[in-house]
């Protein structure tokens, strides 16, 4: 059976989470905002909270030099990071949402940067060990063809431009730690990997020489990259593949690849770093894992094999190709509502894509929710089938936006509270809900104190949809896979439907929430306020950028000020974004987001709820208090 399954919209890895930060439009304060400069360093500030000032790195740190390494080597392992070829949480979710072109400029950036690097720490291995691993890395084994180290890295080992990466100043934890990656295969490159091809034949022992004896040399005072090797390399290494041209497209499968757009189709059916709609992307439910299926027409593995009726029945129905019930992280609950004829035209596109032979991955869920009777019960239960009527009293707008929002683009899927079997009683409510596995919370848009859009211009709702960001708002985490993915790529029409119909939702009746006004604080309450562990913290770490009244920086730093994710009653995504960081998404029309730094490592739970529940006490903000608990239950997902 192929298993036709699609990942909602805002599930993309354990650490998402969605930050909608929906401040008032209103204004917040007259505090004039801090001294800011639009530069890439500035942007760059979100790396450097674990890399150090200017990328520079400590010698008894695990995260690794940027300065001054070469800008193809920095660019590469971006793009590993966010296309899965290095495996490692916090990076790929801090680059996860960010575009090639923005990658490489963050690249240039550290490359072009020239500080000293630190003394080396002292040697703590033995002499034989360090011997060894002198051979190794100056010699190599020619008994057993393994290169010296400095056949690829320079003789300097200072790195070969333009990708080659320098091996002196790094620390022998980190070396050992990549290494050892190289030789399980976490750490890998487009093939010929030779790298990969080298380190798998390092023992044990060897691994720890060669990354004893790399730590303890001292850099030398030229450390640029060498332009070039005296002699070619002794492999032939990292050549990206080849990518397949796109088919030409006839009318049907040119509206198709617009309609898989706006579903977001291809993000959730390609495996990260995979083949665009082969498949095999995972998410963890409250019941398992499912993985995503193969949406090419390879006639094995794929939907080859399929008619369009097979496809209609699956989106409208809920059914494979066989009859039986499919998993409902494919969101079918909510495609049902797409028309006949754009399913025809959206599998009209599928069809037209290069067929790819990937066998689909068996979902790993716990019995008996993967049952075919489990699964028949909760279509019987859920599902009500049917495509979408337009509603004779509102505009053909609002008829387009209410299409494109509840059936496209699902956002119900993760806006809606799920019980226990994880369905939903109204399949088209938007008020809210926790995202499954407790990835973060997708707040309501019918509330005003949540994420309603009910009294916003509508150029400022087609803004976020557009670009990731609006005057006094912004999107993270989830939320920018969504904007990245998809809706940047919608017409204008389009937008400003969705728009109208989102800004028409139930919360447009409840009065509008006035604005926190800014309280003249006594010089008393100032001096005590200053004081709490929080406050320190806020000054150190946050005023910078969000300033120091919470004011932020208009397109750049949300305001903290009268923002209704900080005072939200559900602080799940607050801990994540303080602990985890992240990026707005970068889009045609906000290429450069500005980022944060992550802060897991650096705050404990107590630093993190005493710096939250001051955000969310200050500048007219008043909210209840985050308990260290409440941060120890959160971090781990």
């Amino acid at each position: 059976m192929i298993r036709l399954m699609r990942i909602p919209y805002l599930l993309q890895t354990t650490l998402c989470w969605l930050l909608l930060a929906t401040a008032s439009h209103t204004a917040i304060s007259q505090t004039a905002p801090p001294p800011f400069e639009n530069t890439i360093a500035q942007r760059a500030l979100a790396c450097t909270g674990c890399h150090g000032p200017q990328g520079r790195a400590a010698p008894d740190g695990y995260y690794p030099r940027l300065a001054g390494k070469p800008a193809g080597y920095l660019y590469n392992q971006l793009l590993n990071f966010r296309d899965g070829q290095r495996n490692y949480a916090p990076m790929t979710h801090m680059v996860d949402s960010l575009s090639d072109a923005y990658l490489l400029e963050l690249a240039q950036h550290f490359a072009a940067l020239e500080v000293p690097y630190p003394l080396p720490a002292p040697a703590q291995a033995s002499a034989d060990l360090l011997k060894k691993g002198e051979q190794l890395t100056l010699r190599g084994d020619p008994a057993r063809k393994l290169p010296a180290c400095v056949q690829c890295h320079g003789a300097a080992l200072t790195g070969v431009q333009p990708q080659v990466p320098g091996l002196l100043g790094l620390p022998r934890d980190y070396l050992n730690a990549q290494l050892g990656a190289w030789v399980t295969g976490q750490r890998r490159a487009h093939a010929p990997d030779c790298m990969g091809q080298v380190a798998k034949q390092l023992r044990a022992d060897e691994v720890s020489a060669v990354s004893a004896w790399l730590a303890s040399q001292r850099v030398p005072a030229n450390a640029k990259a060498a332009s070039a090797l005296p002699q070619p390399m002794p492999l032939d290494c990292g050549k990206p593949p080849v990518k397949t041209a796109a088919p030409a497209a006839t009318d049907p499968v040119a509206r198709g690849a617009y309609l898989a757009r706006a579903g977001n189709c291809q993000h959730c059916h390609s495996e990260r770093g995979g083949v665009p709609y082969a498949g095999g992307r995972g998410i963890a439910t409250p019941f398992g894992t499912t993985y995503s299926s193969n949406l090419t027409p390879d006639p094995v593995t794929g939907l080859g094999r399929w008619r369009a009726d097979d496809f209609w029945q699956a989106l409208h129905h809920g059914k494979g190709k066989d009859g039986r019930s499919l998993v409902p992280t494919f969101p079918y609950t909510r495609y049902t509502q797409i028309t006949r004829s754009d399913a025809d035209d959206l599998f009209a596109y599928l069809q037209s894509l290069p067929p790819t032979a990937r066998a689909n991955t068996p979902h790993d869920l716990r019995w008996p929710f993967g049952t075919h009777w489990a699964l028949s019960a909760y279509r019987a239960l859920y599902m009500r089938s049917g495509s979408y009527e337009n509603d004779s009293k509102q505009s053909a707008q609002w008829n387009r936006g209410a299409y494109l929002v509840r059936g496209l683009g699902h956002c119900a899927e993760c806006h809606s509270p799920r019980n226990a079997l994880g369905g939903t009683a109204n399949p088209l409510t938007l008020s809210g809900g926790t995202l499954p596995a407790q990835t973060g919370y997708a707040p309501s848009l019918l509330d005003p104190a949540q994420a309603s859009v009910a009294h916003w211009p509508l150029p400022d709702i087609v803004a976020l949809l557009q670009t990731g960001q609006a005057p006094g708002a912004s999107v993270q985490g989830a939320m920018a896979q969504v904007v990245q993915h998809s809706t940047q790529y919608l017409t204008p029409a389009d937008l400003q439907a969705m728009a109208v119909y989102l800004q028409a939702l139930p919360g447009a009746a409840t009065p509008k929430p006035p604005a926190p006004a800014a309280r003249p604080a006594t010089p008393a309450a100032s001096a005590a306020t200053a004081s709490t562990p929080g406050a320190t913290l806020y000054k150190n770490h946050c005023a910078a950028c969000h300033g120091p009244q919470g004011q932020g920086v208009p397109q750049a730093y949300p305001a903290l000020a009268g923002n209704r994710a900080v005072t939200a009653a559900n602080t799940h995504n607050l801990v994540q974004i303080v602990l985890h960081g992240g990026f707005a998404p970068a889009t045609a029309g906000n290429p450069r987001p500005f980022g944060m730094p992550p802060y897991l490592l650096e705050f404990t739970d107590a630093d993190t709820a005493a710096v939250l529940t001051h955000i969310r006490s200050q500048w007219g903000n008043q909210a209840a208090a985050v308990t260290p608990l409440q941060v120890q239950q959160q971090r781990g997902n």
